[in-house]
């Protein structure tokens, strides 16, 4: 068997899981297990984490499932991630899908072994890009792109067309990390169909995703066609990468980007440089986690404004307030919108658009004092369960809320409920990055905008590793901007505190726009 233990873990260590879980008979499991095929009843292969959440509900905190002999333990309860959070006794485990990403970017920043050294080289080398200072250098940048996203919706507005959401913020957020990051345009507004480097990225998550749907040994032949195409899109994915170091290399440099770091920066105390493949995987990392996950958190966060109009209103009042008559918000007033910045981390409690993260045993021990594991041994936390834990969140934790991230909220919530960029050391690096071009690219669109939704759409979540609304088109209504005086004061909830940390039901009734006291409200298309 292939060495599981922290720094060792393969994509092959899958069986890990269980030979290092001596009491494994005491987490439950779903019912009707197939031999074979294992905990396959009621799940489909395009909805993984959909279905675990359901089985979550019925079988409690901690709870496996089998799919091919392969066994999966899952863990949300709050007080057991708390104790997977610990760094002395945990670490990141690379595994499930992410392991499946190997072949498109090795031993990046996301997908490396905790003892592969390229981590610690490439987090040491690029984590001053995530500074302050850089990111009040990138901030013009978003403003630019989120120029050409209005400008699209403008036109849409002015001839009544509704917009697809997740595509236009795929976009958007694709142009805002290229420029700000690497100095080049996709030109993804410029085109009727989504650029090629997208149509690759989404193949290669998409497949990452279903080699988890099959039995490994059958895979080369179940998924033959899917695996010849997914060669084709990490060839391409390379080759644009590729030409892109060559005109870095070429010009006159990106005045100390993310790729000038790569390509130019030594690590502080050894003087290393990164590798030219590295600096390939890297900067196909960025691209593919600096648009995506952001990307989807932007959509879920437009759905629910469009259908709680009261927070709508809410959250456009403190963007007048804040903001005035500016034109092109400076970079200090975007941490100011702190209503806003509650919307989108509502919408990243419901909907964690990196729903899950795994973590193993440094060494052998025993989680959260009754579940022994062995060194090696691994759970695989699922975020969008811990969110909904009604033992924190309130018996209404499926309902859209902001106000549970006013401050004293926050405050009185005990630590490692809210992980949408994961956990410890090898937590998101650009959640920084992405909290602010999330919040601006808000404050910009409610500012600007009437949001109107189709009364008829139904929030469906679609997974590649990543989740995004399926389907969600909304129409822009250019809105009147407020006049002088006519703005009122903050509430007092969104004066106090500083904004919350910063950490890495979906068809029916849960949908609906709610009121203040939660109460069905309706919304003209």
């Amino acid at each position: 068997m292939a060495d599981t233990r922290t720094g060792g873990g393969t994509a092959k260590g899958f069986r890990g899981a269980e030979q290092g879980w001596p009491e494994l008979d005491r987490i439950p499991h779903p019912p009707h297990r197939l031999p074979l095929l294992g905990d396959v009843v009621g799940a489909g292969r395009s909805t993984p984490l959909q279905d675990s959440l359901r089985f979550a509900r019925r079988l409690g905190p901690i709870f496996r499932r089998r799919v091919f002999g392969k066994e999966f333990v899952f863990v949300w309860g709050s007080g057991l991630v708390a104790d997977l959070a610990d760094e002395t006794r945990f670490a990141k485990h690379v595994g499930l899908g992410i392991a499946n990403l190997r072949p498109v970017v090795g031993d990046a920043l996301f997908t490396a072994y905790n003892h592969e050294p390229n981590w610690q080289l490439a987090h040491d080398v690029l984590a001053p890009g995530f500074s302050r200072e850089a990111m009040a250098a990138y901030h013009p940048m978003m403003l630019d792109a989120a120029e050409r996203l209005t400008g699209h919706w403008d036109r849409a507005a002015a001839d009544g067309r509704t917009v697809d959401v997740p595509g236009d913020m795929t976009k958007l957020t694709l142009e805002t990390i290229a420029r700000t990051g690497f100095g080049h345009d996709f030109g993804s507004f410029e085109r009727s169909r989504p650029h090629p480097f997208v149509t690759a990225m989404v193949g290669t998550l998409t497949h990452a995703q279903r080699l988890n749907t099959v039995p490994a040994p059958a895979a080369p032949l179940l998924l033959r066609r899917a695996g010849r195409r997914n060669l084709a899109d990490i060839a391409y994915l390379n080759s644009t990468v590729d030409e892109l170091v060559r005109e870095r290399r070429r010009g006159t440099g990106g005045n100390g980007d993310l790729l000038d770091r790569m390509l130019e920066t030594a690590h502080p105390v050894t003087g290393e440089r990164l590798s030219a493949e590295n600096v390939r995987r890297q900067v196909i990392t960025f691209l593919v986690a600096g648009h995506e996950t952001t990307s989807g958190a932007l959509s879920f966060a437009l759905h629910y404004l469009s259908r709680h109009p009261d927070v709508a209103d809410r959250a456009r009042a403190e963007v007048d307030r804040v903001w005035g008559g500016t034109a092109a918000p400076a970079y200090e007033q975007v941490a100011k919108l702190r209503y806003v910045r509650r919307v989108l981390d509502e919408s990243l409690r419901l909907w964690p658009t990196a729903p899950a993260f795994a973590r193993e045993a440094r060494a052998d021990t025993v989680l959260a004092g009754e579940h022994p594991m062995r060194r090696g041994a691994w759970a695989l936390v699922l975020a969008a369960m811990l969110h909904r834990d009604p033992e924190v969140w309130g018996a209404d934790a499926e309902r859209f809320d902001p106000d549970r991230f006013d401050a004293r909220a926050v405050r009185s919530r005990p630590p490692h409920v809210f992980k949408p960029f994961g956990t410890g050391a090898r937590a998101c690096i650009g959640r920084q990055f992405a909290l602010h071009e999330a919040t601006l690219v808000l404050g910009l669109l409610l500012r600007r905008y009437e949001l109107l939704p189709d009364p008829s759409y139904r929030l469906t979540v679609t997974e590649r590793l990543t989740l995004m609304p399926r389907g969600l088109r909304l129409r822009p209504e250019h809105r009147a901007p407020a006049p002088a005086g006519a703005v009122p004061a903050a509430p007092a909830g969104d004066r106090a505190g500083p904004p919350a940390p910063r950490g890495c039901p979906v068809r029916g009734g849960a949908d609906r726009p709610r009121g203040p006291q939660g109460t069905a409200v309706r919304r003209a298309p």
